[in-house]
Formats: structure tokens, C-alpha cells, sequence
């Protein structure tokens, strides 16, 4: 994966990000030579955010499929969770 220091980017603004695409389908953008961020085209960030939505659906319906959930009103769900806090 491309890495992009702060000072680059700062620099050399966008184009640099975009330079970098070309090569790789992300970039690290690096601060204070920590890697903080991660910088992809839009349509590879909705892949992801899909893929992370049907995982979420399948870990719900396995927790259904295991009784793990609760049938309860608003009321007794927002005790609940008033007592958990």
C-alpha cells in the first residue's frame, strides 16, 4: 500500500492522492510518520461499507437463530438500558 506523508500531501495537495491511485487502491496518509488514514475512490468505499452491512445482517440473524435477543416494550427496553448504564 502507497504512503503519503501529511507534509506531502499538504504540498502537493490532491494530485499527489490521485497520483498515487493510479498505483495502488489505497493510500496511507502518514502523520508524524503514524500511519492515521487511508484514502480510497468512492466506489471501493461503498464496497466495503456493503460488505460490512451483510456481515452486520448475518451476525443479527445468527443471534436470532440462537435466541439471542429480547422481546420486550420501550419501556422495559429503555430500563434496561438505563440499568446498564
Amino acid at each position: 500500500m502507497n504512503t503519503l506523508t501529511a507534509n506531502e500531501l499538504k504540498t502537493k495537495g490532491i494530485s499527489a492522492v490521485e497520483a498515487r491511485l493510479k498505483v495502488d487502491e489505497e493510500v496511507i496518509i502518514s502523520v508524524r510518520g503514524k500511519d492515521l488514514y487511508v484514502v480510497m475512490d468512492v466506489e471501493k468505499y461503498a464496497k466495503l461499507r456493503e460488505y460490512e452491512l451483510t456481515i452486520a445482517l448475518q451476525e443479527a440473524k445468527a443471534d436470532v437463530e440462537a435466541g439471542r435477543y429480547v422481546t420486550e416494550s420501550v419501556a422495559e427496553h429503555m430500563k434496561r438500558v438505563a440499568d446498564d448504564i
